[in-house]
């Protein structure tokens, strides 16, 4: 009878363990989440994927994939958390929409004090976003930015940690404060984190777990605090020692932000992504063997990378198994058509672009001068842009009513310059016509085989303005 409790019992304990995590099986690819600019539909979240972690490809055919009906109604600079066990997952973000009611310096001295969270059993199907106030208890906190989260085995919990604008000790500033939670839906008390000398800011910082015989350090951060500053500590919540920083390979916090940690799936080897927000380029890669090690960061080498089609702001970089690949890869694919857009009254033309200028021509050389995608409008629902081929990230956009080839700055301006609204032809509803998004009154038309925007009030400007979608 004995034996016979012990099999039952050893059978139930069987049946309950857990499955093996998904989160143990070998890693495939990559999925990050970002924002890609300040305009309302910018300030959401977006995704993209890649094989290698340093090819990109947007999901969703370049669109949003959640949106936050919360709080300030848009989200920033998102974080991507996965348990343990691989069996749940958040999206941690900022809760700002600059341009939508909000100003930079009331988000600064008065913005919101909470942070927007979505969770997920499959990484595909998100709940509703939710609020969570992390800066309400500390004293004359301001706001909250930049979120981050790990999971420290310490505790058996997460360290949840975020920038605040506080005034402290003669100096108003933002810190970085941390709490910790299992749910992210209650904290436990902020505490200070990582504070800078004298007026010095730090609002960027993100944690990177390094692997036994990679350096001295389990754990390295990097931090933008007017330099991009390397710490390293063997405790998330111990102390951490002063590394060094990149300005060595001419990388400073006036020229680069948000960092974004990846670990390769393969080898001990990692890319730290920062935005290159003062030169508008955004993200790059800066390679390394050794986070800990100053010395061994190193700058890409040119055409080793391309971040994809829509500009990449402050996000957060998780790799993938297999079974997630799957899953979200079914879920938001990659299908837009490669288009050519060919003229209505000069049918041996299509709209090119050389050298970023953009006209009608015949016999296009190279042909993927003549290659676009239209994507969704990068400024409002029910529009779309016309995105280049062979350069990723850049858009078709008038400029003083004519037209050039440039790279999306992530600014509401450029967003609305590259948006239209496709309508029937102006001279033949089988073909098309492009209706500008800012200038309603304007459309897409060729003149002398230059694209520009203008009224349309002859019969001749109607042609101009008529174009056939092709494959």
């Amino acid at each position: 009878m004995r034996k016979l409790l012990v099999a039952i019992l050893l059978a139930a304990l069987t049946v309950a363990l857990p499955k093996p995590a998904a989160a143990a099986d070998p890693f495939t690819g990559y999925l990050m989440a970002h924002f890609t600019g300040e305009s309302s539909t910018a300030q959401q979240i977006y995704l993209a994927h890649s094989k290698d972690g340093l090819r990109w490809t947007d999901l969703n055919n370049g669109g949003l994939v959640l949106s936050s009906n919360v709080g300030t109604r848009g989200v920033r600079d998102p974080a991507l958390v996965r348990s343990p066990a691989g069996d749940r997952y958040w999206i941690i973000a900022t809760d700002l929409c600059i341009g939508c009611g909000q100003d930079w310096p009331t988000s600064i001295n008065n913005g919101s004090r909470n942070l927007v969270v979505w969770e997920s059993t499959d990484l595909v199907n998100w709940s509703a976003p939710w609020l969570l106030n992390v800066a309400g208890a500390i004293p004359d906190g301001r706001n909250a930015w930049a979120p981050e989260a790990i999971w420290n085995p310490a505790t058996n919990d997460y360290v949840l940690y975020w920038a605040t604008n506080v005034p402290l000790n003669g100096a108003t500033k933002h810190r970085i404060y941390y709490a910790r939670t299992s749910n992210f839906r209650t904290i436990t008390t902020p505490q200070p984190y990582i504070t800078r000398p004298g007026a010095q800011e730090i609002i960027d910082t993100q944690i990177v777990e390094v692997p036994a015989g990679v350096g001295n350090y389990r754990y390295v951060r990097t931090s933008g605090d007017g330099q991009i500053t390397i710490e390293g500590s063997n405790s998330i919540l111990g102390t951490w020692t002063t590394l060094g920083n990149l300005s060595g390979i001419g990388l400073t916090g006036s020229q680069v932000e948000g960092p974004m940690w990846v670990k390769f799936n393969t080898g001990n080897s990692w890319a730290l992504y920062l935005d290159q927000y003062a030169s508008g380029r955004g993200y790059m890669p800066v390679l390394t063997g050794n986070p800990s090690s100053p010395a061994a960061y190193q700058l890409p080498a040119s055409g080793s990378y391309n971040m994809g089609g829509t500009k990449k702001r402050h996000g957060a970089i998780l790799n993938l198994t297999a079974a997630e690949e799957s899953r979200v890869l079914s879920r938001w694919p990659s299908t837009t058509t490669i288009n050519r857009l060919q003229s209505y009254n000069f049918q041996d033309r299509y709209v090119r672009h050389a050298n970023y200028d953009v006209r009608i021509d015949a016999s296009v050389s190279p042909a993927q001068d003549a290659q676009f995608r239209l994507v969704p409008g990068l400024a409002g629902t029910g529009t779309v842009s016309i995105q280049s081929v062979n350069f990723p990230g850049y858009y078709l956009r008038h400029w003083n009513y004519d037209f050039v080839l440039a790279a999306n700055d992530g600014t509401t301006t450029f967003a609305a310059d590259a948006t239209f609204r496709q309508v029937a032809g102006l001279v033949d509803a089988s073909w098309t016509s492009f209706q500008s998004y800012n200038f309603p009154d304007r459309y897409i038309r060729h003149s002398n085989y230059l694209l520009r925007i203008d009224p349309i009030t002859t019969a001749t400007a109607r042609a101009d303005a008529t174009f056939r979608i092709t494959t």
